[in-house]
C-alpha cells in the first residue's frame, strides 16, 4: 500500500504475487519463499506501474473535460483541434525517438541491483524523499544516497554507452 498508495491496488498486486509464488515456486525449501516473494511482489508493483503509466497515457477521464458555469463555452473538439495545429507539436520520427529512449531507460533500470533499482524508483519515480525512502526501505538515509548515487552512475554509464545523453 506503501507504494501504490491505494489500498485496492495494493490487494491485487499482494494478491497475484502470492498466486505467482504458489504456482511457480511451491516445489522450493520455505526457507528460500521469503525472497522469492519479495522479488514477485517487486516485479508486480514495477508491472502494476507500467500498466497505470500505460492506461493513463491512452484514456483520458471525459469528466476532467466538462465545463463548468466559469467556462460554458468551452468545447473539447474545438479544444483538441486547435491542440493538434500548436506549434510545437512532436513530429512522429521524435515521439519515436522518446518512446526508445524512454524503453531503454527501462531496460537499463530492471538491471540495476534490487535495493539500487529500489532506491530509485521509490526517490525518483514515486518521489520520496530521502527519509521516507530509508524508512520504506528499512535502512538509514546514507545508504538511500549511496544506493542511489550507484544506481545513477550505473544507468548514466550505460546510457552512455548505449549513445544517449541525458
Amino acid at each position: 500500500m506503501y507504494h501504490v498508495r491505494n489500498e485496492e491496488s495494493a490487494l491485487d498486486i499482494v494478491q497475484d504475487s502470492m498466486m505467482k509464488l504458489a504456482e511457480h515456486y511451491g516445489d522450493k525449501p520455505l526457507a528460500e519463499l521469503p525472497m522469492l516473494f519479495q522479488r514477485i511482489l517487486t516485479n508486480c508493483t514495477l508491472d502494476w506501474y507500467r500498466r497505470q503509466k500505460t492506461r493513463n497515457a491512452l484514456f483520458s477521464n471525459m469528466s476532467d473535460f466538462e465545463s463548468s458555469a466559469d467556462d460554458a463555452g468551452f468545447d473539447l473538439m474545438e479544444s483538441l483541434n486547435l491542440q493538434d495545429y500548436a506549434e510545437g507539436t512532436e513530429s512522429a520520427q521524435k515521439s519515436t525517438e522518446r518512446a526508445q529512449t524512454l524503453r531503454e531507460i527501462e531496460l537499463e533500470i530492471q538491471e540495476l541491483p534490487a535495493r539500487q533499482r529500489e532506491a530509485f524508483l521509490m526517490r525518483y519515480w514515486e518521489e520520496f524523499d530521502v527519509a521516507e525512502t530509508a524508512s520504506a526501505m528499512g535502512c538509514s538515509e546514507g545508504s538511500v544516497k549511496t544506493h542511489c548515487s550507484r544506481a545513477i552512475q550505473a544507468l548514466s554509464k550505460a546510457l552512455r554507452a548505449k549513445g544517449i545523453s541525458i
